[in-house]
């Protein structure tokens, strides 16, 4: 357990003493309905005396536990501490119905509305967004937190040009290395290595004659069979990498990461063959002997065939990035969660072309630029001759 960890598990309880009770309408005028789900509801509102806007986030207390809500206000309060990060505002309450707590608003939307949008996010955007973004989870996994709720809709936006973004809600968010009950669900968010938790699921429903769709009520009764997995950054690793993807296309790269889907399946089959060209590239540059089926194999700079050259175009879903984001991908969407990348490596990333399109109108730029260089150089070079002539005809 990290300083921090443990910091907001002495937090909760604290603040479980001081928790007041009072009712919403003396001390805010609700304006409007910001967003709903599970979790609640969360309401703009603007503080009667200070007369400032806020987001008012209500827990039912039919269904939230005190614990829960605790958690999620003071990891937002205390720890949300990156420009990019929701940060709560240090108000918090109970009502015979609810619990609230109140954070910073996100006054122009979330994510989500911008990516369906008619026009495509502009690649410039794409990368200021994924730079935030990538600095805002590495924040979190510094303080030793897993954010596990990567989405459109869980990212907030403080103006209409996406320059500033937050990603909010941590109801999910647990310390790193938690065990927790693996939940698979039908969405490429989903990490490829909870595909185990749906076999065991469609196993039980076939075993028990029902139908695969009523999987909420199979889970219920297999809690205590339940397939555990450890929380690790590579969960929020993953989301990035498909949330980049998303920006990019405004499609998913395929319905759900498991070997069912016909698209997960093909970018791992490709994923695989990248990774062994890879491989024979390291050893080729190592001066390494190779062996295949048992035979050793003559060193490849000596005349070997060169079976990194064999081609490996990408797959439709991916044919329109360049070579520069694919290696993006590789990176984040790893399907080991092992070697997937940190989330601050996508920094790495940043300031190239990821786009095909925009790499060929770059190159295209450069080319003019370059030609236009050796106009003005050549142009320099005859007018110090003529001057030359004119001084020798003197």
């Amino acid at each position: 357990m990290t300083a921090p960890t443990q910091q907001l598990d002495e937090l909760c309880y604290l603040t479980a003493q001081s928790l007041p009770s009072l009712k919403t309408s003396d001390h805010f005028r609700l304006v409007k309905l910001l967003g709903q789900g599970s979790y609640g509801k969360v309401m703009l509102a603007v503080h009667r005396k200070r007369g400032t806007p806020m987001a008012l986030k209500f827990f039912p207390r039919g269904s939230t536990s005190l614990a829960s809500f605790l958690r999620e206000y003071n990891l937002s309060l205390s720890f949300c501490t990156h420009p990019s990060l929701t940060k709560a505002l240090g108000i918090f309450y109970s009502t015979p119905s609810y619990y609230v707590f109140a954070q910073q608003a996100g006054l122009y939307g979330d994510l989500y509305d911008v990516i369906v949008g008619k026009v495509l996010m502009g690649e410039e955007c794409v990368q200021r967004v994924a730079s935030q973004l990538s600095g805002a989870i590495s924040h979190l996994h510094m303080l030793g937190f897993v954010h596990r709720d990567i989405k459109p809709e869980n990212i907030f936006l403080c103006d209409k040009a996406c320059r500033w973004v937050k990603l909010g809600d941590f109801g999910l968010a647990r310390p790193q290395g938690t065990e927790v009950r693996a939940v698979w669900y039908d969405s490429p968010f989903c990490v490829p290595e909870v595909e185990a938790a749906k076999e065991r699921l469609e196993a039980t429903a076939e075993q028990r004659g029902e139908p695969t769709k009523d999987r909420k009520k199979v889970e219920k009764q297999e809690v205590r069979k339940a397939f555990w997995m450890s929380v690790e950054p590579s969960i929020d690793s993953w989301a990035l990498g498909i949330l980049i993807y998303c920006m990019l296309t405004a499609c998913f790269p395929w319905e759900e990461s498991t070997t069912d889907d016909p698209g997960y399946r093909k970018y791992k089959e490709w994923f695989n063959k990248e990774a062994d060209r890879e491989e024979r590239r390291n050893r080729r540059k190592q001066g390494e002997w190779m062996e295949r089926e048992g035979r050793d194999i003559m060193r490849l700079e000596e005349g070997g065939i060169d079976e990194t050259a064999e081609p490996n175009p990408a797959i439709p879903q991916f044919a329109v990035f360049s070579p520069l984001a694919l290696a993006l991908f590789r990176q984040v969407l790893n399907p080991d969660p092992k070697q997937r990348a940190a989330a601050d490596e996508v920094l790495g990333y940043l300031g190239g072309a990821w786009l095909l399109e925009t790499e060929k109108e770059e190159k295209k730029r450069m080319r003019e630029a370059e030609a236009e260089a050796r106009k003005i150089s050549e142009g320099g070079v005859m007018g110090e001759e003529k001057v030359r002539e004119s001084r020798q005809e003197r």
